[in-house]
């Protein structure tokens, strides 16, 4: 019915607790917001690091096996090189996929 009336300081001290309880809520919010994001982002990061190592692990074989034979297609590039200076219509083609040679050449025309 009737409510007693505060005084107004009292009425002031009132508001300000109820702003405080209220920046306290928002901030527990956030807390709980950050954390949620800093799970959801170290669970992604984890898997793609994860993913990561199974994609080095299957692609070992081929590094050691194109290391192993460096000296052999290292050979054959040269002989390439030396087969596009013995026949200038071929330069293009090397050119086009940057083994050797000028990358404006064109083949001579017959």
């Amino acid at each position: 019915m009737n409510t007693p009336e505060l005084p107004p300081e009292q009425k002031d001290e009132l508001v300000s607790f109820e702003v405080v309880a209220a920046l306290q809520r928002q901030v527990f919010a956030l807390l709980v917001a950050l954390i949620v994001v800093s799970g959801t982002l170290s669970a992604y990061l984890y898997r793609q690091t994860s993913i990561m190592g199974k994609d080095i692990d299957q692609l070992r074989p081929v590094v050691s096996s194109f290391n192993a034979n460096f000296a052999t297609y290292n050979n054959f590039l040269n002989q390439i090189g030396a087969y596009g200076q013995a026949h200038p219509e071929f330069r293009p083609l090397l050119a086009k996929y940057g083994l050797v040679g000028n990358p404006n050449a064109t083949a001579p025309k017959r």
